[in-house]
């Protein structure tokens, strides 16, 4: 797919196809009471503000309920106040307390209901009235008996709410219906605050487990809608309207019926409703105990109203029969085997219970009720209507139920970011958070590229052969981190001048917080496979300031069959990273883009390693990072083509500069590095990085600085296992011919060209990630880096899927800076004659005239074995500098910054941190490819710092003899400082690449 069909086919959206269906929660029960005018006696209303504090109660019990908007309380103390009052002020419910004279009710429906029809009109009276029906034909809706009870005023309201919903809400979004059937003013007063509050309470714990908050309360408004019926035929008519969204029926047992008081209108009500959905729960409610026996013959569960369990039993039947609670499986004699409390939990349970428990369960439609109660509509949908009988047998059946849930549970948390819950959670969710706070840019990045990915299902249509996809993460937010240091007072750290050695042994003493201790426990109990420990600060993967590469990473093998034990290690892992945040080379930086130590938080990521096992290793086939923008293309390559760099197994080596393979996903087969057979053999990958996976005893003792054993392994690619990927990436060149054979199986010496990926298709690599670069860069707005890694399927993978091809895992997103094009820097060819360096290998767009100081390596002392000693010193001369608030030109051989002391100087941030511009040139004795691809080199172009490389080809050059006729300043063993009269002139054009720095005298 080329640019232009990549602009088509990219799209996104900031919901999800899952969080669109919330969406339209968002548009259910649009009609709300939100104003509440109260008529009453002035002794009322002082003691419903004094004793009763209703308005205080009913805002508390709305928030304690997580209910939104609570309505306002209006007072008026007689009622020919009410028509002044109602014009002047527009009110959604109306309530009438205490004692009102026939005069006032009889002008109740000319001067109030037939000017305000839509107005609800409610009466609270301190005694039971025999006058309903009369109360009604004078405009009052319902009438309650008042006890001061502030949760009745809550459930009066919402039951107004839904009277006036739920038509709408059914048809909209299938919201269930419980229908609740009650004439006596005073059992209706007590039964319908108990049933809201414990639906409100049920729905609460159990709505969407495992997704966010939003979704909760989103999914908040669609619970079930409560109609209450006074008589069988209001009853039954409920029940005929919206018969398809009953969830049960909770009725008494003598009401009216046909006009007249039947003493078992209720038993009929049951009866009539069981013979049309058997499948619905009734519940028959009485004050006489005999009743129990009639409701059984139904059947029907039974409460007594007498009863001092009234509220426990009513709370167990919403919570076991209306599905609210766990799914509770049981024997054929009643007897629970088993329960789960989430969706997850019921896919679990489902591959290991009976086949007669299971069916029972279908054919009493619990499983469809259970996920009605969790308003997973459409589920539920696909389930109630099948029987047994559609199915040729039990397993069938079963697994068509597993496959619906398990592609609901994908598609819901398809590009979501979802809470974790210690008590139930899927391990195959793509993207949990634990704790609060933000998740820091390095899981902003990744939660965003699940996001990406799941609205742009075109890349899967595209390669159907691979999975391209992100591992399962977990990120935890930055409350954990302000958690651990506030409570280890540990923040002076951010101010202090302390070794990172200190800083981290101070970290490793800390307590860490109780519920991130709790989490990981249970989350590690459900995952063994290896782990990396990421840091995720929130001023990482930045757009402006990236702090690539600065914080701990510590990769586990998650491996050890004592759970304590891998949690100790997973703790302390989070604790150095923690610990990252106040270490020396963060804070040089931190320094430079003057921004505050002390504002800076640290979040973590928990993620999958990708990867296999082989032997006591284990690795990715590929790991690599790939750029939108090439800073250094070749032939007729383009800047924006892009580059994509490439090692055999964990991609440490790429991000340290390393020795890796580089070319342009366009061009994969122009691969400059290798432009002859002895560049090919000295360019070639010669190491590669495993975590292994052995015994702890079996570690070799060695120390990062911190205290932690290094499992991350640098290992000779000869000593790769046979039986690896290493077979299928190599290529052979046999010497006596001059011949390269793209087969491992040819004669002649091993050379990782990954030939059979970029050029022969076994795996669809540069394709798929140019495409995933051009997407990305769209929806960044911008050039953006993204490492990845390969994972090539097994035998027994390949035997089971014989087109599989792999997986191509996604593992970091961040934007990349592009370089300022907003100036326009000219370089002329008089300046390219008279400059002592010249290159057409730059990085940046600036035109600069500050810089006095030049600290380079002599190349008569450069010794490539002795590069630590060198960063060393070069280290010393940035803190003179540095405190001298003199920016100054750094030149020397080799990759700057590489983790391999052998490609070139290995500096970190606190040893370079005042460097305006770097020059990277090479030496007979060093002559390795540009540091494009690692975080040292992203930090700088995200710096703005001009980074220059001069090439020994054409008319690219240092002027060494003038360089070092400069007065010196300061001079080591291998490394002068030089300060001069006048400053420098730099001028790097960023639309040619073309750099030149010359002195004024020139």
């Amino acid at each position: 797919m080329r640019k232009d069909a990549q602009e088509a086919a990219f799209s996104y959206s900031l919901r999800t196809d899952a969080e669109r269906r919330f969406a339209q929660y968002q548009e259910l029960m649009p009609h709300k009471v939100r104003n509440i005018l109260l008529v009453s006696t002035p002794y009322d209303a002082w003691v419903m503000e004094e004793d009763c504090k209703l308005s205080e109660r009913l805002v508390s019990e709305y928030r304690g309920l997580n209910l939104s908007q609570p309505p306002s309380l209006t007072w008026v103390s007689r009622f020919e106040d009410v028509p002044r009052t109602l014009d002047e002020q527009h009110f959604d419910m109306l309530i009438l307390m205490s004692s009102f004279d026939d005069e006032d009710l009889a002008s109740l429906q000319e001067q109030v209901k037939h000017w305000h029809p839509d107005l609800s009109v409610v009466m609270l009276t301190h005694q039971r009235s025999a006058q309903a029906e009369e109360l009604r034909r004078q405009g009052v809706d319902r009438c309650f008996v008042w006890t001061g009870n502030a949760d009745l005023l809550l459930a009066i309201v919402k039951n107004a709410e839904d009277q006036r919903n739920v038509a709408r809400d059914t048809e909209v979004a299938g919201v269930r219906v419980i229908i609740l059937v009650e004439d006596s003013p005073s059992y209706i007063a007590s039964l319908l605050p108990l049933v809201y509050r414990e639906l409100v309470l049920q729905a609460q714990q159990v709505i969407h487990e495992g997704l966010n908050q939003e979704h909760r309360l989103l999914v908040m408004r669609a619970r079930p809608k409560i109609l209450v019926a006074e008589t069988y035929g209001q009853a039954m008519a409920y029940f005929e309207q919206y018969q398809d969204c009953v969830l049960g029926v909770i009725s008494d047992v003598r009401f009216p019926k046909g006009g007249l008081l039947t003493a078992d209108a209720g038993v009929s009500l049951l009866r009539d409703v069981h013979r049309q959905r058997p499948d619905v729960p009734l519940l028959l409610t009485s004050s006489e105990s005999s009743n129990a026996a009639r409701a059984a013959e139904v059947p029907a569960f039974f409460v007594d109203k007498n009863s001092p369990f009234l509220l426990a039993e009513v709370r167990r039947f919403i919570s076991e029969q209306l599905g609210f609670g766990d799914f509770v499986f049981r024997d054929h004699e009643g007897g629970e085997i088993g329960r789960a409390s989430s969706m997850f939990g019921v896919e679990r349970m489902l591959k290991t219970i009976p086949d007669d428990v299971f069916l029972a369960h279908c054919r009493r439609n619990d499983f469809s009720r259970w996920f009605f109660a969790r308003t997973e509509f459409e589920l539920a949908g696909v389930m109630r209507p099948l029987t047994n009988e559609d199915f040729a047998g039990p397993l069938s059946q079963r697994d068509f139920l597993l496959s619906l849930i398990r592609d609901r549970i994908r598609e819901r948390q398809s590009g979501v970011v979802v809470s974790f819950h210690a008590g139930d959670f899927d391990p195959e969710t793509d993207f949990l958070k634990m704790g609060k706070g933000s998740l820091g840019g390095k899981a902003r990045g990744l939660a965003f590229l699940f996001r990406m990915l799941s609205q742009n299902r075109w890349l899967k249509e595209r390669y159907p052969s691979i999975d391209v996809t992100p591992p399962r993460t977990v990120a935890i937010g930055v409350e954990g981190f302000d958690a651990f240091v506030r409570n280890n007072n540990l923040r002076y750290l951010a101010k202090a001048d302390v070794p990172d050695e200190e800083v981290a042994r101070l970290f490793l003493a800390g307590k860490m917080p109780g519920w991130l201790v709790h989490h990981m426990r249970i989350y590690l109990r459900e995952v063994q496979h290896p782990i990396t420990i990421r840091s995720s600060s929130l001023l990482e993967d930045a757009q402006y300031q990236a702090y690539a590469g600065l914080y701990g990473t510590f990769m586990l093998p998650n491996n050890h069959p004592d759970p304590q034990v891998r949690l100790e290690q997973a703790l302390r892992a989070i604790r150095l990273v923690f610990a990252s945040t106040y270490f020396q080379a963060p804070k040089a930086f931190s320094q430079r883009v003057q921004l505050r130590t002390d504002e800076e938080k640290m979040g973590v990521v928990v993620q999958e390693v990708v990867g296999q096992r082989y032997g006591e290793h284990f690795y990715p086939a590929i790991s690599g990072v790939a750029q939108s923008c090439n800073y250094y293309p070749f032939g007729r390559m383009k800047t924006d083509d892009g580059v994509i760099s490439i090692a055999m197994g964990l991609g440490k080596i790429v991000m340290d500069g390393g020795q890796v393979l580089r070319f342009a996903p366009r061009y994969p087969e122009l691969l400059p590095q290798f432009a002859s057979q002895a560049d090919m053999m000295r360019n070639a990958q010669a190491g590669f990085y495993s975590l292994y996976m052995g015994s702890d005893e079996a570690v070799a003792d060695v120390d990062n600085g911190q205290g932690n054993p290094d499992r991350v392994a640098l290992r000779d690619v000869a000593d790769a296992e046979p039986f690896g990927p290493l077979f299928r990436l190599i290529s052979r060149y046999d010497p006596r011919e001059d011949v390269l054979h793209d087969s491992a199986d040819a004669p002649g010496a091993p050379v990782l060209l990954f030939s059979r990926v970029l050029r022969h298709g076994m795996f669809p690599l540069a394709e798929a990630l140019d495409d995933v670069l051009q997407m990305a860069r769209q929806a960044m707005g911008g050039p953006v880096e993204v490492e990845f890694c390969v994972d090539l399927p097994s035998e027994e993978q390949v035997l089971e899927n014989p087109g599989y091809k792999g997986r191509l895992a996604l593992l970091q997103l961040r934007p990349m800076s592009a370089r300022a094009e907003v100036r326009k820097v000219t370089i002329t060819e008089d300046e390219v004659r008279r400059a002592f360096c010249h290159s057409r290998n730059a990085l940046g767009n600036t035109e600069r005239r500050d810089i006095y100081d030049v600290v380079f390596v002599r190349p008569e002392t450069f010794d490539v074995a002795r590069t630590e000693d060198m960063a060393r010193e070069i280290g010393r001369m940035n803190r003179t500098l540095l405190q001298e608030e003199r920016p100054y030109l750094l030149v020397g051989f080799g990759r700057w910054g590489s983790a391999d002391r052998w490609l070139g100087i290995p500096v970190g941030w606190q040893e370079i941190c005042g460097v305006a511009a770097m020059v990277e040139t090479s030496s007979e004795a060093l002559k390795v490819e540009a540091s494009q691809g690692s975080h040292f080199f992203h930090n700088i172009t995200t710096l703005g710092i001009s980074y220059v490389m001069v090439d020994d080809r054409g008319d690219e050059r240092i002027d060494w003899s003038w360089l070092g006729d400069q007065p010196t300043c300061e001079e080591g063993e291998f490394v002068c400082r030089v300060r001069l009269s006048s400053p420098l002139l730099l001028k790097v054009d960023g639309r040619s690449s073309r750099c030149v720095i010359l002195h004024d005298a020139q």
